[in-house]
């Protein structure tokens, strides 16, 4: 029999811990406390109670918490002594199924497990969409996990724990996340195209006009129309364009989307929530046979990744006027130019065609993004949502450092002009000055010794540099201080170096009416506000040069890897990022009648 909130409101204190008792496996006292602050505005509200309860109950409670946990296959299941909601779970991602083969590797890992960090290993088994991951899936993980550090793998099996509670809450309540569902099917489905070679190992890679990339379009373009878009199209650089039309003619549009490309070997929700979170919106308001007072242009941009061109953001940069005209004569790994590919793909490859694709600011309300964080903040401090500020202006360079290649075993330490320690110490001196702001960053991420030998002091050492932050100042302050330093260490070990800016893009703080609107529904769903910024590049970079903007962050799982084939989110947490999208549409509306 199911529950409702309005009856756990209203409960008397024993009535009420009745009805949440088997929340948390054995752990009755953090439903209790998490009672005493009622009324409850929703079922957020009180999954993120209790998950605060956890958090501040210190690392004893929460270790044994982790430890009323049984094993994954144990004794526990053997003997038929789980829990029923544990014995429901394991039953559902077939752990009761499990080969003879299977179930002695499960037995070995738990093993290995509690040997090292002395606790079970724990699973949210019914995983993102709340149906069950396959027994290969579990057996993976649990296999990755081995690797994690003692400190992280706590921190890992409280996440889980409070995913496995999330679903039980659900269940007590009734409560399918039927919205976020639909938003995690379409993923699923989007994912079924992959470039040749990637496919066939099991890997998402989806670069500019491939055959995948085009099936891609014709999958995204075929659901808009099947959610109650009225026009749908695609243009002459490959966005997809969905408009759902306002109730009366002449009305200005709200703009979103993001990119359907991907990196190589990549994940399967950056960009591609952006593009399907706004769509279900969609298709709720054709179903309620209801019109905004504005037009609603959803886009799934073609390009923003730069994988097969050095043309980033071509997609989104098209709607401004950024397209380079020199793109159209770039060629690919396989000599194949950018005309050549759009002609290939039925797209007209003109600059006219191209321009034309420039949208009037002054007919657009705004801009705004949904978007997967890409990062660990919101799935560390347990919130489904996050309020992003400002998107991390950044500058890049190819940078080499130019010593000496000497004898490594005749050279003395203090007579050696060694290109890679000069690098190295450089990447110390980054690690320091970036955290001194807090929320700048630095990274060398390609760092190489050409024709380096075991025995040969490096006498050149090429790297990249890239140096981010969420203010321009803040940013230039940051890239003065590492080029100075790196000066300063050229000059003190007599080695030279050289540069090449590669890239340099803007911050884009967000708007500040816009980013009130989406505090304002996250608000509404009973989320507490954390606000942020983004350290990585989206679309609304581009648009935010000729309209206000603001994005919307949504958790990931797995400590928020992205870029990853590791990286997910649950139907839940889209669930509450299509809700809030709806609470924003229904106040910009009121705003705009």
């Amino acid at each position: 029999m199911t529950i409702t909130l309005a009856q756990l409101n209203a409960a008397a204190p024993q009535e009420a811990a009745a009805m949440l008792d088997g929340l948390y496996e054995h752990s009755p006292w953090i439903a209790q406390a998490a009672l005493a602050q009622r009324p409850f505005a929703s079922l957020t509200q009180l999954k993120h109670a209790m998950a605060r309860i956890v958090a501040e109950a210190g690392a004893d409670r929460q270790l044994a918490l982790i430890r009323a946990h049984p094993e994954l296959a144990g004794k526990a299941m053997v003997s038929r002594t789980l829990t029923s909601e544990s014995t429901n779970e394991q039953g559902k991602a077939g752990l009761t199924d499990c080969t003879p083969e299977e179930f002695a590797r499960i037995q070995q890992l738990n093993a290995d497990y509690n040997a090292k960090f002395g606790f079970p290993f724990i699973l949210a088994v019914r995983g993102p969409r709340g149906t069950g991951l396959t027994r290969r899936e579990i057996i993976d993980t649990f296999a990755r996990r081995l690797d994690n550090p003692v400190d992280f793998e706590r921190a890992e099996a409280l996440r889980n724990i409070h995913r496995i509670v999330e679903l039980r809450v659900n269940d007590k309540f009734g409560v399918e996340p039927d919205l976020g569902n639909i938003v995690w099917d379409w993923q699923e489905k989007l994912a079924q195209f992959s470039d040749p070679e990637f496919k066939e190992k099991g890997q998402l890679t989806v670069t500019y006009l491939t055959d995948a990339h085009r099936a891609a379009a014709a999958f995204i373009a075929s659901e808009m129309k099947a959610c109650g878009f009225d026009e749908v199209k695609i243009d002459a650089v490959g966005n997809v364009v969905g408009v759902h039309k306002a109730a009366a003619a002449g009305a200005k549009a709200l703009l979103t989307g993001s990119h359907y490309d991907t990196v190589r070997n990549g994940g399967k929700y950056d960009g591609r929530l952006g593009i399907f979170t706004p769509m279900a919106c969609v298709r709720e308001l054709a179903r309620q046979q209801r019109r905004l007072p504005f037009d609603f242009e959803v886009i799934g941009f073609s390009e923003e990744e730069g994988q097969r061109y050095k043309a980033t953001f071509l997609g989104s940069g098209a709607l401004i006027g950024a397209f380079n005209p020199a793109w159209l004569e770039q060629k690919d790994a396989d000599g194949v130019t950018m005309r050549e590919a759009m002609r290939h793909a039925g797209l007209p490859a003109t600059l006219e065609a191209i321009a034309a694709l420039r949208r009037d600011p002054a007919r657009y309300l705004g801009f705004v993004e949904v978007h997967i964080e890409q990062g660990p903040v919101l799935n560390e401090i347990d919130l489904p949502l996050g309020i992003v500020t400002s998107i991390n202006g950044g500058v890049r360079y190819l940078c080499e450092v130019i010593g000496m290649a000497s004898h490594a075993g005749t050279t003395p330490m203090n007579r050696r002009r060694d290109a890679a320690s000069a690098v190295a110490e450089l990447a110390l001196y980054i690690e320091q000055r970036a955290a001194r702001d807090g929320d700048s960053v630095g990274t060398i991420g390609i760092w190489t010794v050409p024709g380096g030998s075991t025995n040969v002091v490096p006498g050149r050492c090429q790297f990249t540099l890239d140096l981010r932050a969420p203010t321009d100042a803040q940013r230039d302050a940051l890239v003065k201080d590492v080029l100075d330093e790196l000066q300063a260490i050229c000059t003190r070990r007599g080695v030279r170096h050289t540069l090449e800016e590669t890239m340099r893009a803007a911050a884009a703080p967000s708007a500040p009416k816009w980013q009130q609107r989406w505090e304002r529904a996250v608000e509404s769903l009973g989320v507490p506000l954390h606000r942020m910024p983004s350290g990585a590049g989206h679309d609304a970079m581009k648009l935010h040069e000729v309209m206000p903007q603001a994005m919307l962050f949504v958790r990931g799982q797995n400590s928020g890897i992205s870029h990853n084939p590791l990286e997910s989110t649950t139907s839940d947490d889209i669930e509450l990022a299509v809700h809030a999208f709806q609470r924003l549409l229904d106040d910009l509306a009121r705003e705009n009648p």
